[in-house]
């Protein structure tokens, strides 16, 4: 049986869709307000959620998170009377089935119910996520887990499929990912990187060339399009694709043939494309950058790969993952984190994304060599300074007003701020202190001078941290 939970601020309509609900046989739950959705998608989690845009203590575009992550994966749609474009956007972004104005009649409403009812059995039967070919992606988040139902779907066809993301999101890891677990996973996955095409080459370089062609073409030549003959051919910014180049592109695209530089003959290849770009591509296209007509070609299905700051959930699990990867290039036992660690790590906005991470973590494992556990300590400096002093500029930082998800998450940073302060202020004096015996060449002398510290304190905080002299 369907569970259905109803989160409405007006009894009118909640009460309408209720006796719908039950009129279909469906199981019905009913609430006024966030908290008590959170409650009930706790205690008891529903397969449909209808929640008003609207409630008295939040909104529900700030747990959609929370939901998501219900063992049920709840299907949500919000209702609204009065929303705006943005939040429709931002409801859809995050997973909401649909946002959509309240039905004013019983006739809308069973159809509603029909359709969401209808979705959730076709998508459960053919859902085949768990199967997926991950190849080295991690995370089980609400949102890592939107993203993999992408992938699953964009492997199921064979269609043009366009990544974007911030740079090191993972872009031709999931283009991979797509290739390994589609039916031409068997033939080549051939990888462009257009900001590395010279431009002077670039067409012999896709096209390939026949003997002759030009100064130094002793032989004939497949370009990298004729290589993925029946395969994937990957192309990494597209956005850097020359705009003369990007008109003979949408030919190939739309023929699948195209003739090699100084060839007689055209040449056919079976690809499947997949692009990726971290730009805008339809601002580039309104500024005369980028083709329109080969946008909407690239774009038959579009993942939109978030940026790490929005599912931090998932970063231990990426830890876990890749430093049990270094530790065994590294030939050492696999490392254990502190809690602390984590913590830093969870705290940091990483602008460079998972790629970022990745060259931390393998910072840590370096400097962590001889360690069975990695702390703070081993981060890079720099990392560990901008956390620092993130954690007292918060002191400093108004309040934000919001809804009751805003006062709960605000009340944990409060709990868990002594802790941090603590950690981050042991870090830079133990920081400060390696940098004094290196600047006072090892002399205690010297080192109490540059510091105003007395050689007992020094001396003090010195075995305290374990730093010999």
């Amino acid at each position: 049986m369907i569970r259905v939970l109803i989160i409405d601020g007006e009894g009118s309509t909640s009460e309408m869709l209720a006796g719908c609900a039950l009129h279909l046989g469906y199981d019905v739950s009913m609430g006024h307000t966030i908290s008590e959705c959170l409650k009930k998608v706790a205690s008891n989690p529903p397969d449909v959620i209808f929640i008003d845009a609207e409630l008295p203590d939040g909104s529900p575009l700030d747990i959609l998170d929370e939901i998501h992550a219900a063992p049920s994966s709840p299907t949500v749609i919000i209702w609204a009377d009065s929303g705006t474009a943005e939040s429709a956007e931002r409801a859809i972004r995050n997973g909401a089935w649909d946002y959509t104005r309240k039905p004013a009649s019983v006739k809308e409403m069973t159809a509603c119910l029909t359709r969401v009812a209808q979705y959730r059995r076709e998508h459960q039967s053919n859902d085949g996520t768990a199967e997926i070919k991950r190849n080295g992606i991690v995370g089980n988040s609400p949102t890592m887990r939107a993203s993999m139902d992408m992938v699953k779907r964009a492997a199921d066809s064979d269609l043009n499929v366009l990544i974007t993301g911030e740079t090191g999101t993972g872009k031709e890891l999931f283009a991979l990912s797509i290739h390994l677990n589609s039916r031409r996973s068997q033939d080549n996955f051939v990888v462009v990187d257009c900001t590395a095409l010279p431009e002077t080459l670039v067409e012999s370089i896709l096209f390939g060339h026949s003997k002759g062609a030009f100064t130094g073409a002793d032989k004939a030549q497949d370009g990298l399009i004729r290589q993925a003959h029946r395969g994937t051919l990957f192309l990494d910014e597209m956005g850097e694709l020359p705009l003369p180049l990007q008109k003979t592109f949408l030919r190939v695209l739309q023929e699948h043939r195209f003739r090699p530089v100084g060839g007689q003959k055209e040449v056919e290849s079976d690809f499947r494309l997949i692009s990726a770009t971290n730009k805008n591509l339809e601002q580039m296209v309104a500024e005369g950058r980028f083709r329109g007509d080969l946008l909407y070609r690239l774009g038959a299905m579009t993942i939109r790969l978030p940026p790490l700051r929005q599912h931090p959930e998932d970063i231990r699990d990426m830890a876990v993952f890749y430093v049990g990867k270094v530790c065994r290039r590294f030939g050492v036992a696999p490392k254990k984190f502190s809690d602390e660690f984590i913590q830093y790590l969870t705290r940091y906005d990483w602008p460079g994304n998972v790629r970022e991470l990745f060259h931390v973590l393998e910072h840590a494992c370096a400097a962590g060599f001889h360690e069975e556990t990695l702390f703070p300590v081993h981060l890079p400096q720099e990392l560990r300074i901008t956390i620092a002093r993130s954690l007292f500029d918060d002191d400093h930082r108004a309040p934000v007003g919001g809804g009751n998800g805003d006062r709960r998450s605000a009340a944990q940073q409060i709990l868990s701020l002594k802790r941090f302060r603590q950690t981050a202020y042991s870090d830079l004096e133990e920081m400060y202190l390696r940098n004094l015996l290196t600047s006072s060449a090892g002399s205690i002398k010297e080192a109490c001078a540059l510091s105003r510290l007395s050689r007992t304190r020094l001396y003090g905080l010195l075995k305290k941290y374990n730093i010999r002299h």
